[in-house]
């Protein structure tokens, strides 16, 4: 399946919750959420209102997970089966699995406004990854690593925007922020608690495990 790359908005819409695709945007009054709540699609005066079943609002909950952290369905498998073979709750493995990857952690550190900016910072090559240049926004991060910009991506204008609003930021307690080198370091492994958002994770593992 390739990757969506249709107006971000309409996932919200067909969720009906605010997955922060456009970052600060959509805190804001201008969230095409806060404008319009209904379903995209067209609507007609006796459109009919469906029940979803058990197996939809499940469905419904891995695809939340997943356009929120911009992955394709064939990487989110890998990720659960991986997931499934650790031991403890295996929706929280997942969890923090989608949490440790490059990008996620890029957008953590508030080198970006949302995770879709901070995967194409990575795939630019302006991130590194313990003084290395890597492009793999999916590159599994752990406890020591150091995330930095490259030196030649220090002289771009988007960096020197980062390095106005960075302060504004809220970094994560599994992250430690240098602000004057702009560079960040992995404390530990984030947890279920870290991650803050309304994710109903049991029901991802329900709809995996039928």
């Amino acid at each position: 399946m390739a990757r969506y790359t249709g107006p971000v908005c309409r996932l919200c819409r067909r969720i009906g919750s605010k997955l922060t695709l456009k970052g600060d945007r959509c805190l804001t009054p201008k969230c095409a959420l806060e404008r319009r709540s209904s379903p995209p699609g067209q609507r007609t005066a006796q459109r009919r209102r469906r029940r979803v079943s058990d197996r939809g609002l499940q469905l419904l909950q891995k695809q939340k997970v997943r356009y929120s952290y911009g992955v394709l369905e064939g990487q989110f498998r890998r990720l659960f089966a991986q997931a499934e073979r650790r031991p403890g709750v295996t929706g929280e493995i997942l969890l923090e699995l989608l949490e440790r990857r490059l990008d996620n952690t890029t957008y953590r550190l508030g080198f970006a406004d949302s995770r879709a900016q901070a995967r194409q910072i990575v795939l630019h090559g302006h991130i590194t990854l313990n003084g290395r240049k890597t492009n793999i926004p999916s590159c599994q991060i752990k406890p020591g690593d150091v995330i930095a910009w490259r030196e030649a991506s220090t002289k771009t204008e988007y960096f020197k925007r980062v390095a106005q609003q960075i302060q504004s930021k809220t970094i994560p307690s599994w992250l430690s922020l240098d602000i004057d080198k702009l560079s960040g370091r992995v404390l530990g492994l984030p947890t279920r608690s870290d991650i803050g958002a309304e994710f109903d994770e049991k029901s991802v593992v329900e709809y995996y495990s039928r």
